[in-house]
């Protein structure tokens, strides 16, 4: 580390190194939403114009391919290039074949889940952890029956929740789940294009209306185990 990034390093006072030594976070907050493929391209060789890159203190290639095996099966196509702003879990040694959502780059990898879980409860000891994020995204220009009955949401969170669960029965301390979002809402870089709630919003009225995904939630929440005929759950039952 001190040999990449030398001088940017932060500098910390002798107090400040006393404070970190004796105080511990009182937990860790992960928002994840999908896995992707990384490769250090300071000392590999990387093709940069090939894929999208992420410049820092570090130069690194972000893909959602390997071998010409995509991470995940495209179910849609989007104009929308996304800038991986949430992720802070990039597989590095598995291949699944799940969907892709309305945002290119950004996939259904629910297994990507139980590894980032693990590997925090292992690398910080313990530490408890907290959803505050996970989410699947539609697009807006999708019609309204297809944004109601939204079974690929509903199969993403089963999926997540799924493997989430894995992750606390072999031992991670997680102690809450925050799926997003309750409601179709503004996002930072996209506005209104792309939707993630469980209601739907009408923008125009403001008027919510319960998707399949808040009915199959709903359910989960009052004890109802997660089951994979989510398309005989109809959002107008």
């Amino acid at each position: 580390m001190h040999e990449l990034l030398s001088s940017n390093l932060p500098k910390f006072t002798s107090e400040e190194k006393s404070l970190l030594r004796k105080n511990k976070a009182d937990f860790i907050g992960i928002n994840h939403y999908t896995t992707i493929y990384v490769k250090d391209c300071i000392s590999s060789p990387c093709d940069l114009n090939t894929y999208e890159t992420y410049e820092g203190n570090a130069l690194v290639l972000a893909t959602g391919e390997r071998d010409g095996v995509a991470i995940g099966k495209p179910v849609r196509t989007t104009s929308i290039s996304f800038a991986i702003l949430h992720i802070l879990f990039f597989s590095l040694s598995h291949m699944f074949v799940w969907l892709q959502t309305a945002f290119d780059g950004y996939y259904d990898v629910p297994e990507g889940m139980e590894q980032i879980v693990k590997y925090v409860n292992q690398r910080y000891k313990n530490t408890p952890v907290y959803v505050t994020e996970n989410g699947y995204s539609q697009h807006s220009n999708n019609t309204m029956d297809e944004l109601i009955n939204d079974v690929e949401r509903v199969n993403y969170l089963q999926g997540y929740l799924t493997c989430l669960s894995s992750a606390v029965r072999k031992g991670a301390n997680v102690r809450g789940y925050f799926v997003w979002s309750i409601i179709d809402n503004f996002e930072w870089t996209f506005g209104f294009t792309v939707r993630f709630g469980l209601y739907h919003v009408d923008y125009e009225t403001q008027k919510r209306t319960p998707k399949m995904s808040a009915k199959w939630y709903r359910d989960f929440l009052m004890g109802s185990r997660p089951t994979d005929q989510v398309q005989t759950l109809r959002a107008d039952s």
